[in-house]
């Protein structure tokens, strides 16, 4: 049997060990935001339209590696909670350009300072010169995926 034939030998694989790290990021980012009152994708959200004020359901969606249907139901329920706005009426078209209100900033800012502190612990066994390497690495991974028209998700 010729290793082609073996399969994916999980202790060597660095697609498994990629999704591995994300998934101990995801359980440790929402450790740290529960107890805030928000998941991961509520956070993803909220940080999206602080960066990108206005942006569509689907931009958010994409943003946020979830489908339309999910963020328009988060987005409803950040909507009565007073910390986004939507116009009743889209502008152009159909999109509602979604914005933070000053509620969600503030929701924002500390759910920021969770993750910061989320991330740190993740990379506190890494010189700064190997962060930056780490850096480039998983940048150079993402672009390789996506132009030979492979999606990472």
């Amino acid at each position: 049997m010729s290793q082609d034939d073996a399969g994916v030998d999980l202790e060597t694989s660095l697609g498994y060990l990629l999704k591995e790290a994300s998934s101990a990021l995801r359980i440790a980012m929402e450790d740290v935001l529960r107890p805030l009152g928000m998941t991961v994708t509520h956070y993803a959200c909220l940080e999206l339209l602080a960066q990108r004020p206005g942006l569509s359901n689907s931009e958010l969606a994409r943003g946020a590696f979830v489908t339309r249907q999910s963020m328009n139901v988060l987005l409803q329920a950040l909507e009565r909670e007073g910390q986004v706005t939507r116009p009743s009426e889209a502008p152009v078209g159909k999109v509602l350009p979604t914005r933070l209100t000053p509620r969600g900033r503030r929701s924002l800012e500390k759910a920021s300072s969770a993750v910061r502190s989320v991330e740190m612990r993740m990379l506190a066994g890494l010189t700064e010169t190997e962060q930056r390497g780490a850096f480039r690495i998983l940048q150079s991974m993402v672009r390789s995926l996506r132009e030979s028209g492979v999606s990472p998700s």
